[in-house]
């Protein structure tokens, strides 16, 4: 049997720009793929994500614990506190599930193969500023015509099934590419 490494491939943007529902749908097409598929959101907003400070796993960390972890018919939860978690630390927390994918939204700066969504003109500038940049993605049609492109990176409109159908085989051809 072939050993496979995990591929990591971001998708970013700025808030509201689509990501989550963008990864939703590209979720359940992976899945119809069979791709083992986990998933990293980046909580950009500022502050911690909210939790339930009412459950026993928030009480366990609020007085001390650096980690609770709850598991219920099959379902695992976990609950860590330290002050920071690099993007490398978050992908091995996840390496026991062998997955053949990890999808990550947001990390805009980390260094792995990433589509970049543009709401409009003002987001073009991640073009500049990110690295890794393998596909575009425009919410504004019209935009999207108009964009002249200095490197031969493809772009599609959001909603174009073609925007999915060119981001699996991607994901595929790395799958395989990364076969040991």
């Amino acid at each position: 049997m072939a050993m496979v490494a995990t591929f990591i491939f971001q998708v970013v943007g700025f808030q509201n720009s689509g990501k989550t529902t963008f990864l939703n749908n590209l979720l359940e097409k992976l899945n119809e793929e069979n791709i083992r598929t986990g998933t990293i959101k980046h909580h950009g907003h500022g502050g911690k994500p909210e939790i339930n400070e009412k459950k026993d796993s928030a009480k366990y960390c609020k007085t001390g614990a650096i980690a609770s972890l709850v598991e219920g018919e099959g379902r695992l939860l976990v609950q860590a506190e330290k002050e920071n978690w690099p993007i490398e630390e978050q992908i091995e927390i996840l390496d026991p599930f062998n997955l053949d994918l990890i999808l990550v939204e947001g990390h805009k700066y980390a260094s792995f193969a990433k589509a970049v969504i543009i709401r409009n003109e003002d987001d073009l500038g991640l073009l500049d500023r990110l690295k890794d940049i393998v596909v575009v993605l425009f919410r504004d049609e019209s935009l999207r015509k108009s964009y002249k492109p200095n490197t031969n990176v493809p772009h599609f409109d959001i909603n174009d099934s073609e925007s999915y159908i060119w981001i699996i085989q991607y994901i595929k051809s790395q799958l395989i590419s990364s076969e040991i």
